[in-house]
């Protein structure tokens, strides 16, 4: 197998820094890295790595305005740099990223592209917690420790990018630098008809997906196939402390019942979540918050700015299966900083223009 990642994008592409392919060698492809459209051209590069000829850093430039370059047929004027290598260095971190899944831990993940460092190989890793601890190495402790850096970093923006590292008297390296976050945690408060499309379409992008609810007669496989687990609710005030809740979990609120939702929402504030999605008219919430206040219980303003009621984009969605793609798109809007609205109206590029690599 050859494993292709994407360390680098200008202009317009459809996959951002970090995307990743493995290839196999009789040439299946799992992931995705272009839409499709540069497929072949990686294969040609996975059965050069496959044959022993070392891990390469390919350019597929496609900003150049001729032929040579449509013939590609990205239909997206921009340019990406892909790592293809055999997938060994790889392997010996994936019992790391495993854990950090389990754990629901963000990792920063370093990776050796080129260089001028002895000693340091291409395609060396080394993995980067967040209270600064080390798992492997990329052959140099002073390539360790810029490295270490430049990951903590990549973890406090949450944004991965291609760096030169400058290991002093020895050379310089350059590196992808990546933050790894576990899948967001979608915690669904209720478990009725209108759950099942949120919980298949949830699952469907790779989010983790917990519904909980007092009857225990609907938490099960046959009604929901895709949930990563459930949990029994007698009790809605004590949905955190069953379910869990950090910064990578978005709570949505529907059991339709106003006073089970009452409580749910109680739990809910201040915690860590980062999404609290209240179905419902404007109206409910209207109810809800003031009934809060008489037993003493006060939104921060934090906690308010993660109130989202009535749940949902301004679609026009009907039904069920419209009203979970309505919730979802909210969610990543906000996991993402976003104001969503119709891209045809938005001010400048899709997504933040790359610059050259920069020196951590």
């Amino acid at each position: 197998m050859a494993l292709a990642t994407v360390v680098g994008a200008r202009g317009s592409t459809y996959r951002r820094p970090g995307a990743r392919l493995l290839v196999s060698d009789g040439g299946e492809l799992i992931g995705n890295i272009s839409g499709g459209c540069l497929d072949n051209d990686i294969k040609i590069e996975a059965r050069e790595v496959m044959a022993g000829k070392g891990a390469r850093l390919v350019d597929f430039d496609l900003t150049a305005d001729d032929e040579a370059v449509w013939g590609w047929g990205l239909g997206c004027n921009g340019a990406l740099e892909v790592f293809v290598e055999p997938p060994d260095h790889a392997a010996e971190v994936v019992g790391s990223l495993k854990l950090a899944l389990q754990e629901r831990r963000s990792i920063g993940l370093v990776t050796v592209l080129s260089g001028t460092v002895p000693g340091v190989d291409k395609g060396a890793r080394i993995v980067v917690h967040p209270d600064g601890r080390t798992e492997s190495s990329v052959g140099d402790a002073d390539a360790d420790a810029e490295a270490a850096h430049s990951a903590l970093r990549a973890l406090a923006e949450r944004k991965p990018g291609r760096k030169t590292l400058s290991v002093e008297e020895k050379g310089e390296l350059s590196v992808f630098v990546e933050p790894l976050e576990p899948p967001l945690r979608l915690l669904i408060c209720g478990a009725g008809e209108d759950v099942i499309p949120l919980v298949r379409l949830a699952a469907a992008i790779g989010w983790e997906t917990v519904v909980a609810d007092d009857r225990d007669n609907l938490l099960n496989r046959d009604r929901f196939p895709e949930a990563t687990e459930f949990v029994h609710l007698p009790k809605a005030l004590e949905v955190v402390d069953k379910a869990g809740a950090d910064k990578l979990t978005a709570a949505v609120v529907m059991t339709h019942n106003y006073l089970r939702d009452r409580d749910h929402l109680q739990a809910l504030l201040g915690t860590d979540v980062m999404y609290i999605g209240m179905l419902g008219p404007k109206t409910r919430l209207k109810r809800l918050l003031p009934d809060l206040a008489t037993e003493g219980v006060y939104p921060s303003e934090e906690d308010e700015a993660k109130i989202h009621g009535p749940a949902g984009f301004d679609i026009g969605a009907e039904g069920p299966d419209e009203i979970a793609w309505a919730l979802i798109a909210e969610i990543m809007a906000v996991r993402s900083g976003r104001n969503a609205g119709f891209l045809k109206n938005r001010q400048g590029p899709t997504h933040p223009r790359e610059t050259a690599a920069a020196t951590a």
